[in-house]
């Protein structure tokens, strides 16, 4: 089939940012140049340009920028994006017959014999001619800009009538007559006639900075009370807020916070027979006091939990709340909606289940159900209940768990009216289904830090999701702990090798990711202790006495606490530009296993921080550092100093071989500034 116009002759392929070829969008931060790359050529020698076409939704013009080339073909494009929301962006390119022309005129005049040589020769000359075509070209833009400016038009009219004069003058030598202002006016003023434009606009949705900047703090209410044994409330929450802000942490992410179920509620250690007082756990949603958009009582009422929010934006912080689309068998949904639900032969409905685990106390919905549609306006219900009461940021629990087009459909509806809400993924699962809810929308996910132990495991799996095509649409959030996650390796008896290891971690997730995020109390106190003792690679991630299952009491104030270390951590985050991102991120090589050495860096190199990490609890470890030097921004010869932001110390190294030992009864990891010459 011939197409609609052959003598559009440009080629438009390549082009990023591109998640699926458009079918989601990538992800940006307000403030952010977004450099946009595509592969523009065409056939033959005739030079070709572009432009790059950009717009926010609001906007009903579109913004361009020009095409500047980089190598074999390559051209890139910047615009930054200043508003929070969806924006797009589409190419068009064509062939530039000015810019051949001008440059095929240098190369004729290049070729001219000087008349001033004795021994010059008089050839026939092509350049009178060439100048008449650059004149047709010039008044041809001048037609384009009288549209728009006349004076622009006059000016290409003028310089079209000079180049004529020049031809008829015929001389026997010629000076170039072609000035940057000329060209640069041609320029505005482009044949688009066959134009080649993209088929399709591509989409590119930008966050607040919270969304690539951001350190959780995550605890229970519950256990939040200054008195032992009693249930905690939302008044307790606020009394520990100015701890947690002084911590550097920026926001408190709270635990389902709703009615728990009685029927087949949990015990303490996940017993499936519950003493009395036993509190259950928080994701067994739903009571006769409520569901999803009510809260427990004990809490509060939300009043309280309205002044919760408040009082928390004043220490600059925000409140997350857990988002678990799940039901306990006492869920107001049960009875009038047992559509929801999975109905198993004998007419029960279906509870959670691993086999052979199995979790009575809470049903999962049903996707499949005949009223799909009225389960997805009911969960939407739910973020939209609790955004009206001042919520902006939600950590939902075991998304991978509920319908993808659901999460599509669900988060570009909030977002129709709440650009700002945050969501974060809590989904370990299958890398394909991580990456889908993240471009469905999820802002921040989950990641498998918590089981990345070696040199090779965390550089192979930052390396993959630092850079793109993974970092166009996926923004990790990293946690060395959670209340579900107690790492094997954090189960360490000996307290000297146990406070090393979640020191290290502690500088690995607050240093390799922008966004990261501890279990708090259990973290700081360097909560050790699994349900079940781990037998080799076996064995629970389970804690005693787990907080998901009972109220528990928190020594903030012990001698062991790592807080101060925390601490220090967010201090340097924010104090350090370099670790507000991602995309710098470069690792270096250091000859020993148990030594993990990585930069971080502006994109001018004015901030660069170096991170060496002893990934061995048990032993000192010492290594010759071999320093990519231009990832540093510092010249391959001479001396540069290096500030250990951790503990104060300055050192002055030389060149690229660098010696470090790290002693883990000091400090297993170094986080230096690296001082400019």
């Amino acid at each position: 089939m011939k197409p609609t116009e052959g003598r559009r002759r440009v080629v438009i392929e390549e082009v990023q940012p591109s998640v699926d070829g458009g079918r989601y969008a990538a992800k940006r931060v307000i403030g952010d140049v977004v450099e946009v790359t595509a592969a523009i050529f065409g056939d033959g020698h005739d030079h070709v340009a572009g432009r790059l076409l950009y717009r926010h939704e609001s906007d009903k013009e579109w913004c361009e920028a020009r095409f500047e080339p980089l190598t074999n073909d390559l051209w890139q494009a910047r615009f930054p994006v200043d508003r929070i929301g969806a924006w797009s962006f589409t190419i068009e390119a064509w062939v530039d017959h000015f810019d051949t022309w001008s440059h095929d005129l240098v190369k004729r005049l290049d070729a001219q014999p000087d008349p001033k040589e004795p021994t010059a020769q008089v050839l026939p000359q092509d350049i009178p001619l060439a100048l008449r075509i650059g004149a047709n070209l010039l008044e041809a833009a001048a037609e384009r800009a009288e549209k728009t400016d006349a004076a622009d038009a006059k000016r290409l009219t003028e310089a079209a009538a000079q180049l004529r004069h020049l031809a008829d003058a015929k001389l026997p030598y010629y000076d170039s007559p072609m000035t940057l202002e000329l060209e640069s006016l041609v320029a505005k003023y482009p044949d688009m006639s066959f134009a080649t434009r993209l088929d399709r606009e591509l989409p590119l949705w930008v966050d607040r900075e919270r969304a690539r900047f951001s350190a959780w703090y995550e605890l229970f209410p519950r256990s939040c009370s200054p008195v032992p044994g009693e249930h905690g409330t939302f008044r307790d929450v606020e009394a520990r807020l100015p701890q947690i802000a002084a911590m550097g942490f920026d926001i408190v992410y709270l635990p389902p916070i709703h009615p728990i179920g009685v029927q087949y509620r949990k015990g303490k250690n996940n017993s499936v027979i519950a003493e009395p007082g036993d509190v259950g756990s928080p994701w067994a949603i739903g009571s006769a006091e409520g569901g999803h958009t009510s809260i427990h009582q004990q809490l509060g009422t939300m009043q309280d939990f309205e002044h919760l929010v408040k009082a928390t934006q004043t220490h600059g912080m925000e409140i997350a709340l857990d988002i678990a689309f799940q039901c306990s068998p006492d869920h107001p949904w049960v009875k009038q909606h047992p559509t929801w639900f999975t109905i198993r032969p004998d007419g029960s409905i279906q509870y959670a289940e691993n086999p052979p685990k199995k979790y009575q106390d809470i049903y999962p919905l049903n996707f499949e159900s005949k009223d799909w549609r009225g389960l997805w306006d009911a969960l939407y219900g739910v973020f939209k209940f609790w955004v009206d009461h001042g919520v902006r940021v939600f950590r939902v629990d075991n998304p991978h768990t509920k319908a993808l087009p659901f999460w599509e459909w669900c988060i570009a509806e909030m977002r129709k009216t709440h650009p700002e809400v945050i969501f974060l993924a809590e989904a370990f699962t299958r890398p394909h289904v991580m990456y889908s809810l993240a471009k469905a929308g999820y802002t921040q996910g989950y990641t498998y830090f918590t089981w990345r132990q070696t040199k090779s495991e965390l550089q192979e799996y930052f390396e993959e999701i630092c850079n793109p095509p993974v970092s166009d649409f996926f923004r990790p959030n990293v946690w060395p702990n959670t209340p579900d996650i107690l790492h094997a390796q954090l189960q360490e008896p000996d307290p000297v090798k146990r406070r090393a290891v979640f020191q290290l971690r502690a500088v690995l997730a607050a240093t390799l990711s922008a966004n990261w995020g501890i279990y708090g109390p259990a973290f700081e106190l360097c909560e050790w202790r699994p349900a079940k003792p781990a037998a080799g690679k076996t064995g629970s991630e389970e804690y005693l006495d787990s907080e998901k299952y009972q109220i528990r009491e928190w020594n903030r104030s012990a001698p062991d606490s790592i807080a101060p270390l925390l601490t220090k951590l967010n201090r340097i985050r924010r104090e350090n530009r370099a670790l507000e991102r991602n995309e710098h991120l470069v690792f270096h090589d250091a000859p020993n296993p148990q030594l993990l050495c990585y930069s971080k860096a502006t994109a001018d190199k004015s901030n660069v921080v170096l991170v060496v990490v002893n990934l061995d609890p048990a032993n000192e470890q010492t290594a010759w550092l071999d320093l990519k030097l231009d990832a540093l921004g510092l010249p391959w010869q001479g001396s540069f100093m290096v500030e250990d932001l951790v503990t104060g110390a300055t050192y002055t190294w030389k060149n690229q071989w660098n010696y470090v030992a790290l002693r883990q009864w000091e400090m297993p990891a170094h986080v230096f500034r690296v001082v400019r010459p």
